[in-house]
């Protein structure tokens, strides 16, 4: 049976641009950068947690015809296309004014919810991402 998800993907159109918001804005580390001719295979993961990585793909072949790419190149452009992605932190103020610091734009500030704290920003593609302090039990 399935015992784990060990690789999700987000569509990005410059994978040098999401390197250098993944790895040096948000911290990730890069898990793989692969180039196996047909298509760049570029992972990152959080930091201490290679177990589960996200896959930064270039919209393009194999997994999409040229056709259906320049489609989902013009929704990611509008904003349309964003994929999602959700990180916990121990601490979602501090977390936040880091990134500020660092030049994250965000959509949300942190804000209490009854699951935690949390807050949301977008990066230079248009996919949303939030980071959760869960509330302690």
């Amino acid at each position: 049976m399935l015992n784990a998800i060990t690789h999700s993907q987000i569509f990005v159109l410059d994978q040098d641009e999401a390197v250098e918001f993944y790895v040096g804005k948000l911290g990730l580390e890069v898990c793989a950068d692969v180039d196996l001719g047909f298509m760049r295979w570029l992972t990152v993961s959080a930091p201490g947690d290679p177990q589960r990585q996200i896959l930064l793909e270039k919209p393009g072949p194999p997994s999409l015809s040229e056709e259906t790419a320049r489609q989902v190149r013009d929704l990611v452009t509008k904003g349309a296309a964003g994929g999602s992605l959700i990180f916990s932190t121990d601490d979602c103020h501090k977390t936040y004014e880091t990134l500020r610091e660092r030049g994250v734009e965000f959509t949300d500030e942190p804000t209490e919810r009854p699951y935690g704290i949390d807050c949301g920003l977008r990066d230079p593609f248009g996919n949303h991402i939030r980071f959760t302090q869960p509330t302690q039990s």
